[in-house]
């Protein structure tokens, strides 16, 4: 809970300290056109990726194949659409991250990397078994 209260506090203020330096070397104007431009280029590139990342889960699918990739890009470029969308720096650079294949390979590779080896680590501390009943005891019954 602590993290997510240090996001939620922590990320505004320093997109706010970040407009303010900004908006002070380039002028207020300027800051707000360059939200602006942001927003559009990136919702736009955020279009694009999504009708690819549609086309090749359309494609698996006629394969016969699960597009697990296609839905966790397709979500992750969602996220990076909501990124775009909030004014600021930091949260556009993060949405830009997202929209380059890439990087997004990368992402979601490491997530999946880490989300095995955890399973893996339960996968570790279980135990099969079988009952047998004894054939001795069914007898007295």
């Amino acid at each position: 809970m602590n993290s997510f209260f240090l996001l939620f506090i922590g990320v505004p203020t320093l997109e706010i300290f970040l407009m303010i330096k900004i908006g002070g070397e380039i002028g207020a104007l300027s800051t707000l056109s360059l939200i602006f431009l942001t927003a559009i280029i990136g919702l736009y590139f955020a279009k694009l990726e999504g009708i690819k990342t549609i086309r090749s889960g359309v494609m698996n699918l006629y394969q016969n194949k699960i597009p697990v990739y296609e839905m966790i890009s397709g979500a992750s470029i969602a996220i990076a659409a909501l990124f775009l969308i909030i004014p600021g720096f930091i949260t556009d650079a993060i949405g830009f991250l997202l929209l380059i294949p890439l990087t997004r390979n990368i992402l979601i590779g490491f997530f999946i990397k880490r989300k095995t080896t955890s399973k893996n680590q339960e996968d570790i501390n279980t135990l099969d078994g079988e009952i047998i009943e004894d054939k001795n005891k069914k007898d007295e019954l």
